[in-house]
């Protein structure tokens, strides 16, 4: 900005002595004086409402990209309980066709056997019907 030397300091002021004179130069530098620090703060004012401005678009970008991946995240989150469900579905399809396979091809000769596959089966219906909730 604007940074005036020794020189030019000193060749305004013996101008201004002689065009204003020495009763009024004290007034006119007072309110010129005034008037810089008055502009040089508003210039800090819009700077630093500038830079505020900046970090607060950057802050939004940062946002707006740490949500798309919690979104990502949730779909993944989603798509990997469905996996799960499916897979433990399918375990169980698999397990109850197995004991039905075993109980058709054995004959029931012992009861405490029949009983305790009975007994699974229906621990089994009652962990899938907990999980299914």
């Amino acid at each position: 900005m604007f940074d005036p030397g020794f020189w030019e300091v000193t060749v305004i002021a013996v101008l201004g002595l002689l065009i204003l004179g020495p009763e009024r130069l004290p007034v006119v530098a007072k309110k010129v004086g005034y008037w810089v620090g008055k502009g040089r703060r508003y210039l800090s004012s819009v700077r630093s409402d500038i830079e505020r401005e900046f970090r607060t678009d950057e802050l939004e970008k940062i946002l707006n990209q740490q949500s798309t991946e919690i979104e990502e995240l949730k779909d993944l989150i989603s798509d990997t309980k469905k996996e799960a469900t499916d897979v433990v579905q399918e375990t169980k399809e698999l397990l109850e066709t197995s004991l039905n396979t075993e109980e058709k091809k054995k004959p029931k000769t012992n009861k405490k056997k029949s009983a305790s596959k009975n007994k699974l089966k229906k621990e089994i219906g009652k962990t899938s019907t907990k999980k299914d909730d």
